[in-house]
């Protein structure tokens, strides 16, 4: 069996959706499944067994033998978090239970960290274990997740095989229920539909233009795709960023989304909120090289082949992956 936590999530939820394709119904699926919006997520799905989160490392405790790989995508993923002890106990003591399971029973472990563990990119972008001490992640959520990160490479007992993924904006289906903090795409998509226009951050930093701030945007299809690619080739365990390693603009954004919808372009600029205003990241792109250089070398859809597949695909159908 495959586990796949946060599985009503995001993320998660895409990457059942994915499994399903491959052929992969001997699926247990872990969330607090509370939330009917979320949960939408995976009725099409097929799965074996649903567990709920806190029963989780029970229930792992009792059924290690029939688990063959584990993805641990659940995570608090609220920037505008600021209490720090939601993130002690869902990103970093849960994670660590699961890292301690998998090293006993000997299962293979991928986990979703984050390029928000990166800052403001005073060291780049790069996986390199050696610069994950350095970090300086502007939110508690990116602390929370360099914090493990660290943790984990300093491990000397490990699982058999174990990839810490750190992802970078990722969009696409299956993210209705994220309100403030789902993608920047989505948020485009309804402003148009009901104003015509997107309103966008304006830069508080001289030395980018407005929405000309940067980001590494990556389709969520992509991404699973690289989760899947993992499981299948696990022979060397470490960090791994997963970006697309080309940064685009967010009036690139808003102009492909306009695009997609056959709309005429109108782009408004606001303030950004002061509670994330300095701990807002200008500029992201992931060096690939460490991914590449183990195999993977599918091609990732551009930000405009991206957009247009999920506007007119899925949001415009109100459907899920």
């Amino acid at each position: 069996m495959i586990v796949v936590t946060g599985a009503a999530g995001f993320i998660g939820s895409c990457l059942v959706g994915k499994m399903n394709t491959k052929g992969f119904e001997d699926i247990v699926i872990v969330d607090d499944f509370s939330n009917p919006e979320k949960n939408k997520n995976f009725e099409q799905k097929k799965f074996k067994e649903k567990v709920h989160r806190e029963e989780f490392i029970d229930w792992l405790n009792t059924n290690h033998s029939s688990i063959d790989f584990i993805f641990h995508i659940g995570a608090r993923t609220d920037t505008a978090e600021f209490d720090m002890s939601v993130f002690d106990k869902l990103n970093i003591n849960y994670s660590k239970d699961i890292w301690k399971a998998c090293t006993k029973y000997k299962i293979p472990l991928v986990y979703a960290s984050s390029a928000a563990t990166y800052g403001l990119g005073e060291y780049g972008y790069d996986d390199d274990h050696s610069i994950v001490e350095k970090l300086k992640p502007l939110n508690p959520y990116g602390e929370s997740k360099n914090i493990f990160d660290k943790w984990v490479i300093e491990q000397s007992k490990t699982p058999p095989f174990w990839a810490g993924v750190k992802f970078f904006n990722v969009y696409g289906p299956n993210e209705y229920h994220k309100s403030r903090m789902a993608s920047v795409i989505i948020h485009a998509y309804k402003q148009i539909l009901e104003t015509g226009k997107v309103k966008l951050f304006r830069s508080h930093n001289p030395d980018y233009k407005d929405g000309e701030q940067l980001r590494d945007f990556i389709y969520v299809k992509d991404l699973v795709n690289v989760l899947c690619f993992l499981k299948d080739n696990n022979e060397k365990s470490g960090l791994y960023n997963l970006g697309t390693g080309v940064a685009r603009s967010f009036l690139d954004l808003a102009k492909a989304t306009f695009k997609a919808l056959d709309k005429e372009e109108n782009i408004e600029f606001i303030d950004t909120p002061v509670d994330i205003r300095d701990k807002y990241q200008y500029f992201t792109e992931a060096n690939m090289k460490k991914l590449r250089s183990i195999g993977y070398d599918a091609p990732f859809y551009t930000l405009e082949s991206g957009i247009r597949e999920y506007v007119q695909g899925y949001l415009g159908r109100n459907s899920y992956y």
